[in-house]
């Protein structure tokens, strides 16, 4: 079922495809379990922003940023769920999500620009597992989003043949 946009005369400008039936109507429980396992291993590495002290709870702008990131985040994977699981949005907004949350691990601590590079995250903590437990959970994270772009894009792909 796709939707048509039109300006306010009724001239059609495009069509887009929202709702993704997939095969037989069905949802993917793999693309499910992949964007769970996201949201889990988001946590997980906001649980390490947290023990290296980037969030402060005095309510600093940096903070309130940080916070209000995490939130949207968080209410982005939710919402998308519900709306998922109502068959109302489909793959592609998943392909969507995975690869805005893959710039922003890139650029947050890969890229060039960033002061928070993998050496930094393995230095912030006292002992070297933490560290590394910290990081893996990154390079899982940057993994579970590529594997989640590519395969709602790979479900996207064939539902609309």
């Amino acid at each position: 079922m796709g939707t048509l946009v039109t300006d306010s005369i009724g001239t059609r400008l495009m069509s887009f495809h929202i709702k993704s039936d997939g095969v037989k109507g069905m949802l993917d429980r793999r693309l499910s379990a992949i964007v769970i396992l996201i949201a889990l291993l988001s946590l997980g590495h906001a649980a390490d922003h947290i023990c290296r002290g980037d969030v402060h709870f005095s309510l600093t702008m940096g903070s309130v940023l940080t916070i209000g990131f995490n939130v949207a985040i968080y209410a982005a994977i939710g919402i998308g769920l519900y709306l998922y699981l109502k068959r109302r949005i489909g793959p592609l907004f998943w392909a969507f999500f995975a690869g805005a949350g893959l710039g922003a691990l890139w650029l947050a601590h890969l890229s060039p620009f960033t002061d928070q590079p993998p050496q930094y995250i393995l230095r912030a903590y006292d002992s070297a597992a933490a560290g590394w437990l910290a990081l893996a959970c990154l390079f899982a994270l940057a993994l579970a989003l590529v594997a989640g772009a590519l395969y709602a894009e790979y479900l996207w792909a064939r539902a609309s043949r």
